[in-house]
């Protein structure tokens, strides 16, 4: 690790509920130097409902390329950075990968903070009523099709549109 550049957190922000986040995400966010962002404004509503007033600079799929040196830079110069993405843990489907590849390549520290997961979000729908639908990504990593059942539980129509990162259900 290079012990004069700053340190890359991947902080998970909430699902839906601003109050579902860690207190030591809540710390984080306050503490560093710049938080980017998916989409700032989605950002600012979390930052406002808990006081943080950390800088937000947007990084999305459209200005990842461009922002890389920039905040590459900043963490080179002993900057903290945070990364978040709309909801939920960032780089499932989000922005950040590049970054972080950077990050790793460069020998800058990187810490992720666990929180909200799709997963845990559909659970919420009441007893027995519980999904867990398998987003594109994963099933690829596990030879299950996209929207699959797990353990005879269906994915419903309803949960999957809930969450961008998962196709439609297999019926």
């Amino acid at each position: 690790m290079n012990s004069k550049s700053g340190t890359l957190y991947i902080v998970a922000t909430p699902i839906g509920n601003l109050e579902d986040i860690s207190l030591r995400a809540l710390k984080i966010l306050s503490e560093v130097f710049i938080c980017a962002a998916e989409d700032t404004r989605k950002t600012k509503i979390l930052f406002n409902h808990h006081q943080i007033k950390t800088k937000l600079t947007s990084y999305h799929k459209f200005s990842e390329r461009k922002k890389l040196g920039y905040l590459i830079g900043l963490l080179q110069d002993g900057n903290d950075l945070a990364l978040v993405s709309d909801a939920g843990t960032p780089l499932i489907s989000d922005p950040g990968l590049l970054l972080v590849k950077e990050a790793i390549s460069l020998g800058i520290k990187i810490t992720p903070l666990p929180g909200p997961s799709s997963v845990t979000a559909v659970t919420d729908e009441g007893p027995g009523k519980g999904v867990i639908l398998i987003p594109r990504e994963i099933a690829s990593l596990t030879n299950r099709s996209p929207g699959s059942d797990i353990n005879g539980v269906p994915a419903s129509l309803t949960s999957a549109k809930s969450f961008p990162s998962c196709s439609k259900p297999i019926k």
